[in-house]
């Protein structure tokens, strides 16, 4: 029998979602300012952000032209760093479990944020809560202040100033860290923040973020998590044992 998700905890991935994509959502106005100043029109400047939709892509195509760089080195850079959305689609398809045009619409809106609301929900029906509220708020958010940070141009100055860049990664932080309890998520991610440390100055952008997935990969091959073991079974049957309680006997007269 399907179980559905309690009301409370619907609620709560709506309001993760909900914060999350007004935090990321503000964020585009760097973008939009930053990619017209770069030199990238307000056509084309729209088209990467409705049709890439991946925050982390979008800056660096547009860094590696104002940089003066080449288109080819732009998409390069650009796609590389995309290609963590890969590792976010084999995450959240079980979840979903999506058909037909709904799975192109997930994998459009597959991204960090989406992605970090869905695996932070208690059971798999809250959880494709949380990822469409996430994504498609992000989606038309994001767009939307794009659009005004494109238009309004350099009247913003420096978006960066406002902190803008910061409230996205605080938001991401506060979903990601209730579940650093255990020992193991903290060496994880210690590793994983070490690794992107050390290669930031040293490689192209999108390398650490695949190298942090890969320290993860490996943890996990190299220290599987245990398996509980089986509850004892009953000598006449083969269900588990259920444990007396203390409540259920008999009342001796």
């Amino acid at each position: 029998m399907k179980v559905l998700p309690t009301d409370p905890a619907a609620r709560a991935a709506v309001r993760q979602g909900v914060s999350v994509s007004v935090a990321t959502g503000l964020y585009g106005i760097s973008f939009g300012a930053l990619s017209v100043a770069a030199g990238v029109g307000l056509g084309p400047t729209m088209a990467l952000s409705l049709l890439m939709f991946s925050g982390g892509s979008q800056f660096a195509l547009i860094g590696v032209i104002g940089a003066a760089g080449t288109p080819v080195a732009a998409i390069a850079t650009a796609t590389l760093l995309g290609l963590r959305n890969t590792l976010y689609g084999a995450v959240v398809s079980p979840l979903l479990q999506v058909r037909g045009w709904r799975r192109l619409a997930a994998a459009q809106v597959t991204i960090d944020e989406s992605t970090a609301v869905a695996v932070a929900q208690p059971d798999p029906a809250v959880s494709r809560i949380g990822f469409w509220v996430t994504g498609l708020g992000v989606y038309v958010l994001w767009n939307a202040f794009v659009l005004l940070g494109a238009l309004a141009g350099d009247a913003l100055g420096d978006p960066r100033a406002w902190g803008l860049d910061a409230a996205a990664a605080a938001a991401f932080l506060a979903l990601v860290w209730p579940r650093l309890a255990p020992r193991r998520a903290q060496l994880v991610a210690g590793l994983a923040v070490t690794a992107t440390a050390v290669l930031i100055p040293f490689v192209p952008p999108g390398i650490p973020v695949l190298a942090a997935a890969a320290v993860a990969i490996v943890v996990g091959l190299v220290a599987p998590t245990s398996v509980p073991a089986e509850a004892p079974s009953d000598p006449a049957g083969d269900t588990p044992a259920e444990p007396e309680n203390e409540t259920d006997r008999e009342p001796v007269r």
